[in-house]
């Protein structure tokens, strides 16, 4: 592989776990970092997330063959700007963000003579922050690449090599296309969960704390993915708000078919989707995208 510096703008739990992995799966490749909070950057250096923590994004990428925007989807066109003058004409320049058609624009015209493929790597956790990043993050994995057309395809074929090198399996996608299927699989339920927590805290003070105190096993998940890093999910939303809304119009018609059921006493549509519901569950499962350990693998 020939991308063998590397550099990182961004030095949370994608760009932490990014220079972890590279370290270990690609132990000969010298890797950079930037992060502009002053404390990150100490951190990350102390930890050793990357090779060189940089003072500047410039210095970071100026002899970068590979340059990964690890910055919430909404500050991905300023970040970009910021190294615009610094970049090899070979480098290639991707970034991690959870939408893709808003980001590839924002990276395509503020680097309009770049070798630009919008990435995403389908993994993460509710923590954020340097020392949230960890080496196996990817393993086992998906990152979905979506390079607009006529993007060069050895270049797209090296990132496609280094993820898979870092452990992940990897699919390209168009662009709309992944936005569209991200809304259903990650952006509808994060904003189900941030809703329903969101209504707990409200009724916290009328169940004078029952709601914390008798959590059940479904608030407490619904919890972990609405204690994710705010910021990155504000973006998220407004970068990917075509795809959500209309998502959310489809949830929302269904959830009225259920309140029907519920109200007329309807058992039977009430078992027939509970019933397809838990097959969606095993089959992520047999695809190894969960465990199927009781209670998520909790121990007690």
């Amino acid at each position: 592989m020939s991308l063998n510096n590397i550099a990182i703008i961004g030095l949370g739990l994608l760009g932490g776990s990014l220079g972890l992995a590279i370290k270990e799966h690609l132990p000969a490749a010298k890797t950079v970092g930037f992060d502009r909070d002053t404390d990150v950057r100490r951190r990350a250096a102390e930890i050793g997330l990357v090779g060189t923590v940089m003072e500047t994004a410039s210095e970071a990428v100026a002899d970068a063959d590979l340059v990964i925007l690890c910055v919430p989807v909404g500050a991905m066109a300023a970040a970009a700007t910021e190294l615009a003058g610094s970049l090899k004409p070979s480098a290639i320049v991707s970034d991690v963000g959870s939408s893709k058609a808003s980001v590839g624009k924002a990276l395509a015209e503020a680097l309009p003579s770049a070798t630009v493929i919008p990435a995403h790597p389908v993994a993460g956790t509710e923590r954020s922050g340097p020392d949230a990043g960890f080496a196996s993050l990817f393993d086992g994995r998906w990152c979905i690449l979506t390079p607009s057309d006529g993007t060069d395809e050895t270049a797209v074929a090296e990132l496609r090599t280094f993820w898979e090198t870092l452990g992940s399996t990897v699919e390209i996608m168009d662009a709309e296309h992944h936005d569209l299927v991200l809304a259903v699989t990650s952006h509808i339920p994060h904003l189900i969960a941030y809703t329903i927590v969101g209504t707990a805290s409200d009724l916290e003070d009328v169940t004078q704390g029952e709601v914390i105190k008798y959590s059940a096993g479904g608030f407490r998940d619904f919890t972990r993915i609405a204690a994710s890093d705010p910021t990155m999910w504000r973006d998220v939303f407004l970068s990917n708000r075509e795809a959500v809304l209309e998502v959310l119009g489809r949830f929302s018609e269904d959830l009225t078919v259920l309140q029907r059921a519920i109200r007329s006493g309807d058992g039977d549509t009430l078992f027939d989707l509970f019933t397809r519901t838990r097959d969606i569950r095993r089959s992520i499962i047999d695809m190894g995208q969960d465990d199927a350990a009781p209670d998520f693998g909790r121990e007690h």
